[in-house]
């Protein structure tokens, strides 16, 4: 484990810490955003290469909007119209989004600079925390948040998120690193990328991309990735939800578990990578990159092109505080918020 200063946002200092388990695998994360900056893995011939896209500075990622990296709250996705009623106030929230508000707002977690804590041990990792303020970006209740990164001897990227609040308040959190198994360096596509996911239904979205309330069965829809499907395959085809979202950009309802489950798994066949994600949320949010276009450069001046990574986001599904059928987002005084997701990253 070690750390050094990664620039400044405003007057505040920043910093990033290199986290490298037994096997020589890094992730390294900064405390603007509890941003994984870069995360290498080995291909099937030992060969490490950094898998998520990013920048090289601090003052790229205030510079863009793709939440490369970032922890996601106080509200990941999209809440319809920015608003929301809880115990029968309405509550209205910055809209970023059109009509919407994504991802906790303009000024949401991955705006903000946690407190940072090294774990050392076998297995090494960061605690980060944040204290949210009442009220802030719309949201009721002060809210504290603890994030756990550990990168296990296992090659898994763990993420353990934990809150408590002080009003009745709704909760989603996440992560949002693009992952090209390929590398990020390389400029090309995901599109070649095959993928499981181990879910049956995903809930259809309208035009401004929030959930119908619908719960629809994936078979013989382009949305079946439950045996191990290219990317590309089907993502152009003439279907209404492919053009709402430009592509991918839907929420999968996650088979019936208890506990960790495996949500997903991603083959990339050239370099052998796969990646594997475990979560105990009822949902995951898969989505292609749709809005890359090339104008953005990252680390190392590379130009991320259209469908040049892919995320897949843990979570509660979208705008569930205006859906009761949705499991519910209220957390509330007394409640402990606990939720943890795995990124396991092997090669075949």
């Amino acid at each position: 484990m070690t750390h050094e200063p990664f620039g400044k946002v405003g007057n505040a200092p920043v910093e990033i810490y290199a986290l490298t388990n037994a096997n020589g695998m890094t992730a390294r994360i900064m405390t603007y955003g509890g941003t994984v900056v870069s995360l290498t893995a080995p291909d099937r011939a030992g060969k490490f290469a950094d898998v998520v896209l990013g920048m090289d500075d601090v003052q790229g990622y205030t510079h863009q909007s793709n939440f490369f990296g970032a922890l996601i709250g106080r509200y990941g996705n999209r809440i319809g119209h920015g608003t929301f009623t809880l115990d029968g106030k309405k509550y209205t929230l910055p809209k970023n989004d059109g009509d919407n508000t994504l991802h906790g707002g303009p000024e949401g977690f991955d705006k903000r600079i946690w407190t940072a804590r090294a774990i050392q041990g076998a297995e090494p990792g960061l605690e980060l925390m944040y204290i949210s303020k009442d009220g802030e970006e719309g949201f009721p209740g002060e809210l504290h948040t603890t994030v756990v990164y550990t990168l296990t001897n296992h090659n898994e990227l763990k993420i353990e998120y934990s809150a408590v609040t002080q009003k009745d308040t709704v909760l989603n959190l996440t992560n949002h690193s693009y992952f090209n198994l390929a590398g990020a360096n390389t400029g090309g596509t995901i599109l070649n990328h095959e993928v499981t996911l181990y879910a049956d239904q995903f809930t259809p979205v309208d035009s401004g991309l929030i959930p119908t309330g619908e719960l629809k069965n994936v078979a013989g829809t382009p949305f079946d990735f439950t045996k191990s499907t290219a990317i590309g395959k089907r993502i152009e085809d003439n279907d209404q939800q492919l053009k709402y979202g430009h592509g991918y950009d839907h929420n999968w309802v996650l088979r019936a578990h208890t506990g960790m489950a495996k949500a997903a798994e991603v083959h990339e066949p050239t370099t052998g990578r796969v990646m594997e994600v475990w979560t105990d949320q009822p949902g995951l949010q898969f989505y292609t990159g749709n809005f890359l276009d090339g104008k953005v450069k990252g680390k190392g001046g590379i130009a991320y092109p259209h469908r040049g990574a892919f995320c897949m986001e843990t979570q509660h599904f979208p705008d569930s505080p205006n859906k009761p059928k949705f499991p519910s987002t209220e957390l509330k005084p007394g409640q402990t918020y606990r939720t943890t997701t795995i990124y396991k990253f092997s090669a075949r």
